[in-house]
């Protein structure tokens, strides 16, 4: 499985943003040192924002802070959330092409839910406060901006 650009950022924002201590990056900051279009971050914070997982303040002493749900929130829940609800294979078709002709009687489809579900399930024990325990927190604040 292949999780989604918006995913793996969302993720790493939130770690970021778990260690950012008494600073408060601003999402053009996060976009820099994630090395990732300033549009693309931008969407993501927003998205983040409105779960509720981090604040955003503008002008002077403003910037991206998390929240305690953030910190809290569980890594499983928050692929899900940025997944969607798909499954890992289209046996349906999607729009313009024919649905699979094994689809009435294949295991595939089912052993591909079970195993997506099992991926799911062993990210939700995980917070992001767990992603950035020892030794991954400092490594974090170690990442150099890229400009």
């Amino acid at each position: 499985m292949r999780l989604l650009r918006s995913t793996d950022l969302a993720l790493r924002v939130l770690m970021r943003l778990a260690v950012a201590g008494d600073t408060n990056p601003t999402t053009r900051d996060v976009a820099a040192a994630m090395d990732v279009p300033y549009t693309h971050a931008a969407k993501v914070v927003a998205e983040l924002r409105h779960m509720g997982l981090l604040t955003a303040r503008r002008g002077r002493g403003g910037g991206l802070s998390l929240t305690e749900k953030g910190r809290e929130a569980s890594v499983g829940g928050l692929v899900r959330a940025f997944e969607g609800e798909g499954e890992v294979v289209d046996c349906d078709g999607a729009v313009g092409t024919a649905p699979c002709p094994l689809r009435s009687d294949c295991r595939l489809r089912g052993a591909l839910r079970r195993a997506q579900e099992a991926f799911y399930a062993s990210l939700d024990p995980l917070t992001v406060a767990d992603l950035t325990a020892h030794p991954t927190g400092p490594l974090l604040l170690g990442v150099p901006s890229v400009r």
